[in-house]
């Protein structure tokens, strides 16, 4: 880790050390750190470079080739990727050097963010501010992942269900739930940068289907059955989606009215939905690989997460309590039951629980190959 000069004034080295747990580096002409490593050698011993801030300054000189301090001439000296993630006052970002520099940058190879637009600490208002975590975090794990089609899940493909579905009482109501689809979604882009070929069946929502997934979209419980078979075959299913577990028997051409009384009373007849996790986890040829299911609860978890494994013919359940914020929330805290045990996993982002399941995944198939292969 190298921190500057003007990144000193704002964070101290031990502050930086202590949280990053590494070693930080300051001073290119340091006699203990170059006798450690060099810095030729720290500026190649990661797999990628990331500049976080990016400022003004020390883009113009990465731009130009300037190497005067340890951070200019590791990233001259670097032939990893490298990621910067600018952060200045927006008329410094408007100006036409920095989008000359800034288009240099991405000429040589270099990655360069879109700063955020909002409000800044000197007053202004415009594109200029740093990035929010999950948007660094996110460009850093697709810089990670290598070029679509490769990594451990490459050549599987996998079918992931996501968001809530709608179920129409007439043409202006519906019955449905809280569910925002981000951990879906978050799955199927922890998959694909994985390697893996991905289809996303998704409800509404309202969130922008990730880079190298295929997204069919639904409405009804109904509709997502179909777009399910219709996916298939696969050697991964992940059913993360909130399917409505009833429908109205009927669906009224017109808008339901009320009548105006006191007495006023709707009956509404229901009937089940398919149950497309079970379908899907049945015994046949064309089974995926891998059934993995999701376990919304409110009590009990892993009691009900068991019986639903045995239920549905899963070979996982993600289970989670949704009483608090976890729908529709950035977080989540989940239990992964398997027939060999339950593994609890702390309260994280939902793209990290994404990655760990995807990483699991590639794991499990690696092994089973690996058996296979003796």
């Amino acid at each position: 880790m190298i921190l500057t000069r003007a990144g000193a004034e704002f964070v101290t080295p031990l502050s930086l050390g202590s949280l990053s747990g590494d070693k930080v580096y300051q001073e290119l002409f340091s006699l203990t750190d170059e006798a450690e490593m060099g810095h030729i050698e720290l500026s190649r011993s990661a797999d990628l470079v990331v500049v976080c801030p990016a400022t003004a300054d020390l883009m113009a000189r990465a731009a130009s080739g300037l190497a005067n301090d340890l951070a200019s001439t590791a990233l001259l000296a670097t032939d990893k990727p490298v990621l910067m993630v600018p952060a200045m006052n927006v008329r410094m970002w408007e100006h036409a050097a920095t989008k000359r520099n800034v288009a240099q940058l991405r000429a040589d190879g270099v990655t360069v963010m879109e700063p955020d637009v909002g409000p800044m600490a000197c007053g202004e208002f415009g594109a200029g501010r740093l990035p929010e975590p999950d948007r660094i975090a996110k460009e850093v794990r697709r810089l990670l992942a290598g070029p679509q089609g490769h990594g451990p899940l490459a050549g599987f493909r996998a079918v992931v269900t996501a968001g809530p579905t709608r179920e129409p009482l007439d043409p202006v109501r519906f019955i449905s739930n809280h569910s925002s689809g981000r951990q879906g979604y978050a799955i199927a882009d922890a998959l694909a940068r994985l390697g893996a070929d991905v289809r996303l069946v998704t409800g509404p929502t309202q969130l922008p289907v990730p880079d190298g997934v295929t997204a069919l979209r639904v409405e009804t419980a109904v509709e997502m059955q179909d777009a399910v078979k219709a996916s298939l075959p696969a050697d991964i299913f992940i059913g993360v989606a909130a399917v409505a577990d009833w429908r109205p028997a009927t669906r009224a051409q017109g808008k339901l009215k009320l009548k105006g009384g006191a007495d006023d009373k709707v009956a509404l007849q229901l009937v089940e939905n398919p149950d497309i996790l079970k379908s899907i986890g049945a015994k046949r040829k064309d089974r995926p690989r891998l059934v993995i299911g999701f376990a919304a609860e409110t009590s009990d978890v892993e009691r009900h997460a068991r019986g639903k494994l045995a239920r549905k013919g899963c070979d996982w359940i993600v289970a989670n309590d949704v009483s608090g914020d976890v729908m529709g929330g950035a977080d989540n805290e989940v239990l992964l039951v398997t027939k060999a045990g339950a593994e609890r996993w702390p309260r994280m982002g939902k793209a990290e629980v994404a990655m760990k399941l995807a990483e699991r995944i590639a794991a499990t198939f690696d092994d089973s190959q690996t058996n296979a292969a003796e």
